[in-house]
């Protein structure tokens, strides 16, 4: 039986397509494996959206070149935004690489697979308008029994300047909402007790075959299945986050008080270049809204620095709305301009990369200044934590989140992964909580 090697890059989305991959493999007897030296296929699943997770991939598939030379059997496949992206250029770059698949076309790896032994190389890159993967069980890849990943839709129509998804990952459609529920209800008898519902733009979720599931519905069914199943979910549009959404994560205590609300820019006027459809003012209102029907939620968001044209009063917008928010924490990045999305057509890329840098260390600091303030008002409270897995610096201790994403470290004791315990925060440090379990 031959063994199959799957490594991801890139976000949760990746991380879910992965497992669909996995099942489909698996499902035509190939045998998965953890250990990249016994393998016979490698597949790589890929990320585009930023230009350093496309050179990551490249490093390793030279990596993997050098194995191929060992083993000239294997078989090296690039799957995903890259896939999608450069298409036959991939074949191009990298010699080693035989198989090259979009996302939408991992229902057609098994024929590639019996094409490419014939000695031939293929690609399937063909978006689909229906393809959502509903029916398959993905098989889960490094997991730690507890958490797991939903995908619910795929695609995204928003066309943000700067992002290559819409073209990567096509046009935007929903899952069936059974499906889902389905999914969700065998993750739950299998022991997991979180799961985080996946899209591009979850607030986008839509059913409307028979009776209509809209984001905010979907959420509420799925909390209803058991209060020990805890519900997390990525990533939210700011343009359409609701107000029913919100009432329903505060309505049920095992939706979890949690929102990843990109950002992006403080400034509108880099905002209505980045085509996010809010302005600065929106987006604020969209704050308060949240902290009015639920006090206690934790707040994430992405910012990118040095877009095409920031200034330094747009910059300094940006560090104004982290203030004004308080951001429990975020994903930084520099601006890097994709291939073939509007930003690189219509304008120029002006940001010194040095000054790009120095932007980004201003935001990064900010930041470690606004986590640890959060954390530290931690101290003194208490929390029920989902227990996630062993501490990585010290056996004796376990890790486990509160309902607000934050990583809290206690002794083990007799506790068991996979429970939930209330804990007492007694210290933190920026990016974790320290806690006594409270008997």
């Amino acid at each position: 039986m031959k063994k199959v090697f799957i490594e991801t890059y890139g976000c949760q989305m990746n991380q879910s397509d992965s497992e669909i991959v996995g099942s489909i493999v698996q499902k035509d007897g190939y045998e998965l494996t953890t250990d990249l030296l016994e393998a016979d296929i490698v597949f790589v699943n890929t990320c585009s959206i930023r230009e350093n997770a496309e050179q990551r991939v490249n490093n390793r598939l030279v990596r993997f070149g050098h194995l191929k030379r060992k083993k000239p059997w294997l078989k090296i496949g690039v799957l995903g935004c890259m896939a999608e992206r450069m298409k036959d250029d991939l074949f191009l770059e990298h010699k080693s690489v035989d198989i090259v698949v979009g996302p939408d076309a991992y229902r057609d790896i098994p024929r590639l697979l019996e094409e490419v032994e014939s000695g031939i190389k293929v690609a399937n890159v063909l978006l689909s308008e229906e393809e959502t993967y509903s029916e398959i069980i993905p098989v889960r890849l490094g997991t730690n029994g507890v958490s797991a990943f939903i995908s619910i839709m795929r695609g995204c129509e928003n066309f943000c300047s700067y992002c290559v998804v819409p073209y990567t990952r096509g046009k935007e459609r929903s899952r069936d909402y059974r499906t889902i529920l389905d999914e969700a209800k065998d993750l739950f008898d299998k022991g997991y007790r979180e799961i985080t519902l996946l899209g591009q733009n979850v607030n986008s979720y839509l059913w409307k075959e028979g009776e209509d599931v809209n984001f905010a519905k979907l959420m509420e069914m799925v909390a209803k299945i058991s209060p020990l199943l805890r519900v997390r979910f990525s990533t939210s549009h700011p343009k359409d986050i609701s107000e029913e959404l919100i009432k329903v994560i505060a309505k049920y205590d095992n939706i979890c008080k949690y929102i990843h609300l990109p950002m992006q820019s403080g400034s509108s006027n880099m905002l209505k270049k980045m085509n996010r459809k809010y302005t600065r003012e929106d987006y604020i209102q969209k704050i308060e809204m949240i902290n009015k029907h639920i006090p206690n939620c934790a707040l994430s968001t992405d910012i990118i620095t040095g877009f095409c044209g920031e200034t330094i009063e747009d910059h300094k917008e940006t560090l104004s709305m982290m203030d004004l928010v308080g951001y429990d924490y975020a994903f930084m990045f520099n601006y890097s301009q994709r291939p073939n999305t509007i930003a690189e057509k219509k304008f120029v890329d002006d940001i010194p990369q040095e000054e790009k840098s120095r932007r980004l260390d201003e935001i990064i600091e900010k930041q470690r200044e606004l986590s640890f303030e959060s954390n530290k008002r931690d101290i003194g409270k208490e929390y029920e934590v989902l227990i996630e897995g062993e501490s990585k610096r010290d056996k004796n201790e376990l890790f486990g989140r509160s309902s607000q994403n934050k990583v809290v470290i206690f002794n083990k004791g007799e506790l068991k992964i996979g429970g939930y315990i209330n804990v007492r925060i007694k210290d933190c440090t920026s990016g974790t909580l320290i806690g006594e379990v409270i008997n």
